[in-house]
């Protein structure tokens, strides 16, 4: 957590004017890692989803950062690397491991931090750039937000079988959402607002 504050507040500092284009080289396996974070939430189901229809919640997941266009590159990495850090720090929780199959927890919670090294690399390289002048604040607050609700919940609902699974359709439906953000940051024309 250090290190990502460490590389905003480096970034905001270095910025030397607005670019739509930082020039991000994600390597092609960390598709691959997130469509395997999407197939693990899959397997982790416990109970099925209709058991729990009553326990359902609106989290209310900034779906704008993802759809929208409005994100330069260095946002979209903040975005998406506070995203996999709060995933990491929810599942890894005393109360996740009493919840979840424990071979597949760890497979998840060991598969994330390598999607976050990724996304630290792109975000050296737009800082060595220097091409971002928006605040980079806003995406990271957005997800620290959505995820405060989701702990929220859990918590009212006393981390039941039905609560943690109606997190893990959350987490696997945001998640999955915010692939497309990955795969237009993972271009190299930097053209972010095509799908």
């Amino acid at each position: 957590m250090a290190l990502l504050l460490s590389l905003l507040t480096a970034l905001v500092v270095f910025s030397c004017g607005p670019a739509p284009s930082l020039g991000c080289d994600l390597p092609q396996n960390h598709t691959v890692a997130s469509e395997k974070t999407v197939d693990l939430l899959d397997q982790m189901q416990r109970c099925p989803t209709f058991f729990c229809l009553d326990d359902r919640k609106d989290f209310r997941f900034p779906q704008e950062m993802v759809d929208g266009s409005q994100l330069q590159k260095a946002q979209a990495i903040v975005f998406l690397h506070e995203m996999l850090q709060q995933i990491f720090e929810l599942f890894r929780t005393m109360d996740s491991f009493a919840a979840w199959n424990t071979t597949l927890l760890n497979q998840l919670l060991n598969g994330l931090p390598e999607q976050q090294e990724d996304l630290e690399t792109c975000f050296m390289q737009a800082m060595e750039e220097g091409k971002s002048a928006l605040p980079i604040e806003g995406p990271a607050l957005a997800v620290k937000e959505y995820f405060e609700g989701i702990r929220f919940y859990l918590k009212e609902k006393e981390y039941s079988d039905c609560a943690w699974e109606v997190v893990r359709v959350e987490i696997r439906r945001s998640f999955s959402s915010s692939t497309a953000l990955q795969e237009r940051l993972r271009r190299k024309d930097g053209d972010m607002s095509s799908s």
